[in-house]
């Protein structure tokens, strides 16, 4: 059957019409969905039981199963979900002073074999719906009885790679009918597929782009990240400033610190180089060390050199907060080691 939140408000206005309904009962199941965040069709009362029985007979409401949650002592909770079909996904809900981020999956498995990710390894199934991708809020939400107010695309998969889908799970988390949350409170990651991010300025969505950049020559980035190999990175950064004429947003660069790979200052000084006169901010990142994974974290104290070197020499640059690190809240550990 059809996924219900799978259908943005107009979509579900003309399903409706195609069985015979009025309209204007989508806001009312909107509502239902996305406000009191019902789980079964039973619950609209404000429905006629003979649409409640047309919905049930053609529609899925999709509440993912929760097959296992770890919580970490700083409040972090890390979800797989079961997502109906035989197939796992990770959530992972961040507790900050400014209210609940929530960091979701994209797709089932990922094709981008980034080396420093515990996603690299899990086979690529397929991407999931845009009703999916809002699930994993949702559920999160119903889960812990608490708002979610941010929201980051960050999760399993490369969410550039799922663009239609993707692009319209945003539009239903923004909707003012919809999740309700600020488009300039949702974040978009790519590896950098560049199509994609010209492609993703024409959108006019005011998100939060975020590029994983990781190193600062050809050579280091494409053995960290193959995608380099196709788009390297002054083909990257010329999409990036382009990104940032069009939209005129800042962009977010990820920076995974890995000792004595990509840590050292004379990275540092070529990161300024690149990023030089760029609306755009660093995000310092201390890289997780996954099973057989070949990068190391590095030091606390090369960091925070590296941090303040970018600084000084006008690059905005913070170090991520570390969540989550006592329950391997990072991307794939979990759903690895419940294959």
């Amino acid at each position: 059957m059809k996924n219900i939140k799978d259908y943005d408000l107009e979509e579900l206005k003309n399903e409706l019409k195609e069985i015979g309904e009025k309209p204007f009962r989508a806001e009312q199941i909107f509502k239902w969905l996305y406000d009191d965040k019902i789980q079964s069709f039973d619950e609209m009362t404000n429905l006629s039981l003979e649409l409640r029985e047309k919905l049930k007979n053609n529609y899925t409401i999709c509440n993912f199963n929760i097959l296992k949650k770890q919580e970490s002592k700083d409040g972090t909770i890390k979800y797989l979900f079961d997502v109906l079909d035989g197939n796992a996904i990770e959530t992972v809900l961040m507790k900050y002073h400014h209210g609940n981020s929530v960091c979701v999956s994209s797709q089932i498995g990922c094709k981008m074999g980034c080396q420093f990710c515990a996603s690299t390894g899990i086979n690529f199934v397929r991407n999931l719906t845009s009703g999916e991708i809002v699930e994993q809020i949702i559920r999160v939400e119903q889960d812990t009885g608490e708002r979610v107010s941010n929201v980051v695309l960050m999760g399993i998969g490369e969410p550039l790679d799922n663009y239609e889908n993707v692009v319209k799970a945003i539009r239903l988390i923004n909707h003012p009918k919809g999740l309700n949350i600020g488009a300039r409170h949702i974040s978009i990651s790519t590896s950098g597929l560049v199509p994609k991010i010209y492609q993703l300025a024409e959108e006019n969505i005011q998100c939060t782009l975020s590029i994983s950049l990781h190193a600062t020559d050809n050579q280091k980035r494409s053995s960290m990240m193959p995608v380099n190999n196709t788009y390297p990175i002054q083909e990257l950064l010329q999409a990036c400033k382009d990104y940032i004429a069009k939209t005129n947003r800042r962009i977010s660069f990820e920076y995974a610190l890995a000792k004595d790979n990509n840590d050292n200052l004379e990275d540092a000084k070529q990161l300024v180089k690149l990023l030089k006169g760029m609306l755009c901010h660093v995000n310092l990142i201390p890289i997780n060390k996954i099973e057989n994974g070949k990068f190391d974290k590095s030091s606390n104290e090369n960091i925070m050199r590296f941090r303040d070197y970018l600084n000084d020499h006008g690059i905005v640059a913070t170090i991520r907060r570390e969540l989550g690190s006592d329950i391997e809240a990072a991307c794939g550990q979990l759903r690895r080691k419940n294959l």
